[in-house]
């Protein structure tokens, strides 16, 4: 089986991290998709996320792609069984399971959840954006966080 990992990734924090690490057990393959959004603005370079991504697997069952568009359109692009979603907390299943009965609606793709880690839970990108931006260091949410700066 096949899921697809989907986010901007801006950082790819420790949370994410740990969702990969406890899914790659269910699946054959997992897909870390970063979304490519021209109308958003971004705040570290795709290249550099790409090679930070990179720098955290050593297993040949992730892989690492970028798309534009709908995730449900790369699922059947890539023949995947499943999107797959970490959630921190009551307000992430809310947005998210909005989304999943969308997805599922419109494709008979799934939604695989898993709960964040608790001493996770509370990493969150924009927050680590903000502290980066401020001067702060984002090396206890974001591992080899050298590589995107």
């Amino acid at each position: 089986m096949k899921a697809v990992f989907p986010g901007s990734f801006d950082p790819f924090t420790k949370g994410h991290e740990a969702i990969v690490h406890r899914a790659i057990k269910y699946f054959d393959t997992i897909y870390i998709a970063i979304g490519e959004n021209s109308s958003k603005l971004n705040f570290f370079e795709l290249d550099k996320r790409i090679k930070h991504i990179q720098s955290l697997f050593d297993d040949e069952k992730i892989k690492i792609l970028t798309f534009k568009g709908l995730t449900v359109d790369l699922c059947r692009e890539l023949e995947a069984d499943f999107i797959l979603r970490g959630l921190r907390d009551g307000k992430d299943f809310e947005f998210e399971k909005s989304i999943a009965q969308m997805n599922y609606k419109m494709t008979g793709i799934d939604t695989f959840f898993l709960l964040t880690n608790e001493e996770l839970s509370s990493i969150n990108s924009s927050i680590v954006r903000e502290i980066y931006k401020n001067g702060g260091k984002i090396s206890d949410f974001v591992t080899n966080s050298h590589i995107l700066v």
